[in-house]
């Protein structure tokens, strides 16, 4: 499927300003999906969220709602009976989006890892037409990562060498959750074959971003650990992306992606 045609543009060639939506994936995030809202809705940006709860069991989605009733109409909910993983949701996020309209789609995390005030920084390349996909990038510009243990850090740093090696995906932090696509680059991306449901999903995305043709830029931004709540990283998890990128790359010599 080709790119769908840009936008009307004003004449500097900027593009008429869309709605933008960020989406949250959230999994007993109770203790900051307060904070994470608030502070993404007192930008002076004119953004929508999104959260996707997989029926967490500790109220995320009761704490949403109650600020839906402060934020008319700018605070979305989709409740999941079960948790089914991040892939999934923001597969989900992402038809919701396109559904309704949204031009510029975002993804965050909700553990206050990814800091909603440089939404905009993340926004601009896109609106302003520089870039299709602005990702968050821990590793532009420096290393900038705060309270990961060194085995995280290697590991995170390392997965991005070996995706680049095998892929020759130009993208430094290629696991990052922090980003914004244009939605002609979503159009574009059967979401029905992309599987990936760890951090894979995210890989995955740029890869397919990429070969349609996109362009990929990274704004650096500070990512700083979660310290409430527990992360979702796992043994599995780091296996399916080590997987992932092989597969990705066979597919994409066989015309199969």
């Amino acid at each position: 499927m080709e790119p769908s045609p840009s936008p009307p543009a004003d004449r500097t060639g900027h593009e008429i300003a869309g709605r933008a939506l960020v989406i949250i994936p959230t999994y007993n995030e109770a203790r900051n999906i307060r904070t994470v809202l608030e502070q993404t809705l007192a930008l002076p940006e004119d953004l929508h969220v999104l959260v996707v709860d997989d029926g967490s069991p500790d109220g995320t989605a009761e704490r949403v709602r109650e600020l839906q009733r402060r934020f008319p109409g700018r605070i979305h909910l989709i409740e999941r009976p079960a948790k089914q993983g991040l892939g999934t949701a923001y597969l989900a996020g992402f038809r919701f989006a396109l559904a309704h309209e949204y031009t510029y789609i975002c993804e965050m995390d909700a553990d206050l890892s990814h800091n909603p005030q440089d939404l905009p920084r993340l926004i601009e390349p896109v609106r302003s037409g520089r870039a299709d996909l602005a990702i968050g990038s821990r590793y532009v510009d420096g290393v900038r990562v705060m309270n990961w243990p060194l085995s995280r850090l290697i590991l995170s740093y390392g997965a991005g060498i070996y995706t680049r090696l095998i892929t020759r995906l130009p993208v430094r932090d290629v696991t990052a959750g922090f980003k914004c696509f244009h939605r002609r680059v979503l159009e574009a991306i059967d979401l029905a074959r992309v599987k990936s449901n760890g951090y894979s999903f995210q890989i995955e995305m740029n890869y397919r971003a990429w070969r349609k043709g996109f362009r990929l830029v990274e704004a650096p931004i500070i990512f700083t650990e979660r310290t409430e709540g527990q992360s979702k990283m796992s043994k599995a998890i780091v296996r399916e992306a080590a997987l992932k990128v092989w597969e990705l790359r066979l597919r994409s010599l066989i015309g199969k992606l």
